[in-house]
């Protein structure tokens, strides 16, 4: 197949997700060692940027290009400069840093939050959070989550295994045999990460990390048998969280006209969120009565 063939086949469309502070904080708590303070009622506004902003300007009282739609950090020199200021002055500085509409604020280093911030947050509904990590590490840990949840995503309608280190996925036409292709695999050592339904992201724009739904990881329906948990039946050798993707491979029914490059003289690829990967395709009669025929032995053999 020419690369020009293979650019033809139809893209999944980018998507970056929604990001609340409330899903920030259940799925990094624990990494960056989050203690929810004050402004519960917040938790439901959107992250619109995956970056961290320092608000020591807005503090000192400039809001000129000020990034009011990351996560702002606090540290030693902005609760130094407030406690330097009058108590009023102080509740002005930090009432009109919540009125930018701020998605959250978190104090570094386990600072303790003056009283005026935490009767602010609850008025303003602006969660505050505390770490005990220092400012920096703080700030580099959270840019890599916000990196993760930022990425762009899409779906791919395929099955991705990891053979021997190497991530690999499956795709074609319902009942020319993907499925029962990657059953063959897991028989054989390797080990799965989705089927049939893949979710792909890019990582810094480089790399495409491939995982499962949620509600199918672990699982894979058979013809023959149903769906059967591959953890139960292979141990954890036989799955895999997520994996880089390296090669796309498509299962397509034979036919007389059918062109397949058997010498590999030419590189085609299949582009996922701009990203090229590698794209063989291998041809075979419609399988679906052995498919069949094939989940029904193996049934038999792991019952």
């Amino acid at each position: 197949m020419s690369s020009g063939m293979a650019n033809a086949t139809s893209r999944p469309k980018a998507s970056v997700p929604l990001v609340t502070v409330g899903q920030f904080y259940t799925q990094h708590a624990d990494a960056l060692q989050l203690k929810l303070l004050a402004g519960a009622g917040g938790l439901q506004r959107i992250i619109k940027e995956g970056s961290v902003n320092r608000p020591g300007l807005a503090f000192a009282g400039y809001h000129k290009y000020f990034a009011n739609d990351r996560l702002q950090v606090m540290g030693f020199s902005e609760s130094s400069y407030l406690k330097s200021l009058s108590p009023e002055v102080s509740r002005e500085r930090v009432r009109a840093l919540f009125k930018q509409r701020i998605p959250c604020l978190t104090l570094a280093r386990g600072i303790k939050p003056p009283k005026v911030i935490l009767e602010e947050a609850e008025a303003h509904e602006i969660p505050v959070f505390q770490s005990p990590l220092t400012t920096m590490r703080f700030i580099n840990a959270a840019t890599i989550c916000l990196e993760i949840d930022f990425a762009p995503q899409a779906t791919e309608h395929g099955s991705t295994v990891d053979i021997q280190g190497i991530g690999i996925m499956v795709r074609g036409k319902s009942g020319v045999g993907k499925s029962e292709c990657v059953l063959s695999l897991l028989d054989r050592g390797h080990s799965l990460v989705a089927d049939d339904i893949t979710k792909i992201r890019c990582l810094e724009g480089r790399e495409l990390i491939a995982t499962s739904a949620e509600i199918t990881r672990f699982h894979m329906e058979v013809r023959g048998i149903g769906i059967i948990n591959v953890a139960n039946l292979f141990g954890v050798k036989g799955i895999r969280l997520e994996k880089r993707l390296d090669l796309v491979v498509t299962l397509a029914e034979w036919t007389p006209d059918l062109e397949i490059d058997r010498i590999g003289l030419d590189q085609a690829y299949y582009e996922i969120l701009q990203i090229k990967i590698p794209h063989v395709t291998r041809g075979g009669r419609r399988v679906r009565p052995k498919a069949a025929q094939h989940g029904a032995e193996f049934g038999a053999r792991i019952q």
